[in-house]
């Protein structure tokens, strides 16, 4: 008789099972793929791959590239396979019997699943009636539960809204765990909302980051942390040697290289997400959220019925179905501009019939 770790079937497991989309807005993936300047270099770049060698100083570039740009010690930044990887080993290392993880829910689906893999005790606070987070309620959970490790995600997923910057600080001020701020999203708030500044001052605090997003990276499964040299070295403890390899280390130092292309293809999606949310809001039965990120949470009373009907036209979006704090709402990628007007159009005139 197999006899597998106690717990590992009630486990919950992330569907990521696909199907040939006319449209796919239901991953949060960037509408294209590379620029074509960034490409024709990452293909260069790309062509003079040792391949029978193991990752190392490609992990040393991109660390180095990241330290300047944030004027950090390349000792306190480590990457791994996306930001969830890094997220998953945090969970990990501050995780464990009797260690508590307390996190923002509705939020990233993978914090409850990351909690169970660690073998910890998870504590969801509640958001808002409008998706804000009550940061007083937050640090009392913290507190009261005696938690080793505080998780907020901004811009949050899947509600799109941004925790104010003060907020972030007013948690870091006031627990003393290990407090992780996952911006898998920032790049579409702006730098100026990030809380790297913050870790100079509170040596607890961790920040998160992803080439998934705004950098169109999703294919290469790549992320980064950014914390105090100690937390750093002791979390690099719980990855594999060699965990990334090559291909998508030297594929991020080129694109991080060149950001600046992307930062157009941003501004197109930050513009677009206002549009679409404008044009959604002129529809009396949607509610649609405010979004500080690449994708719109919408509700509507018949959304599972909507959703069906989008699939069915070969259009993707996220349904929630009944999950809790997020009955009957969709959650949507932003496309090109072209794909937006089409499925805007369909769930116009799905609404229209159902009047």
């Amino acid at each position: 008789m197999l006899k597998y770790r106690k717990g590992l079937s009630d486990m919950p497991a992330y569907d990521v099972a696909e199907r040939d989309w006319r449209i796919k807005l239901n991953a949060n993936e960037a509408p294209t793929s590379l620029p074509p300047l960034v490409e024709e270099r990452v293909m260069a770049r790309l062509s003079r791959v040792a391949f029978n060698r193991y990752p190392n100083q490609e992990m040393e570039d991109i660390i180095a590239q990241v330290a300047e740009n944030y004027s950090l010690s390349e000792e306190q930044i480590f990457f791994g396979n996306g930001s969830s990887e890094i997220i998953e080993k945090l969970f990990f290392a501050f995780g464990g019997a009797r260690h508590t993880i307390v996190y923002p829910e509705p939020s990233f689906s993978m914090y409850k699943i990351y909690v169970k893999a660690a073998d910890a005790n998870g504590v969801p606070v509640g958001l808002e009636e409008d998706y804000s987070l009550d940061r007083e309620r937050f640090v009392r959970a913290v507190k009261e539960n005696k938690a080793s490790l505080a998780v907020v995600c901004t811009p949050n997923n899947p509600t799109g809204n941004l925790i104010p910057l003060s907020d972030v600080e007013y948690i870091a001020q006031n627990i003393d765990c290990a407090f992780l701020v996952d911006e898998a999203y920032l790049e579409f708030a702006g730098e100026k909302e990030s809380a790297v500044p913050l870790l100079a001052k509170y040596p607890h605090m961790i920040v998160a980051r992803t080439f998934s997003k705004a950098y169109g990276l999703a294919s290469a499964r790549v992320g980064y942390m950014m914390a105090d040299a100690s937390i750093v070295e002791m979390i690099k403890k719980a990855f594999m040697p060699y965990h990334l390899n090559v291909l998508s280390l030297v594929t991020a130092d080129v694109v991080y290289q060149m950001r600046d292309e992307f930062m157009p293809r941003i501004y197109m999606l930050r513009d677009e997400c206002r549009r679409v949310a404008e044009t959604l809001k002129a529809m009396p039965e949607l509610t649609v959220y405010p979004s500080y990120t690449n994708f719109l949470l919408m509700k509507y009373a018949k959304a599972v019925e909507l959703n069906e009907y989008l699939t069915e036209r070969g259009i993707g979006m996220r349904s929630f179905g009944s999950a809790p704090r997020l009955e009957n709402c969709l959650r949507i990628s932003m496309g090109t501009r072209e794909e937006n007007d089409i499925w805007m159009k369909e769930v116009k005139r799905f609404i229209e019939e159902k009047r």
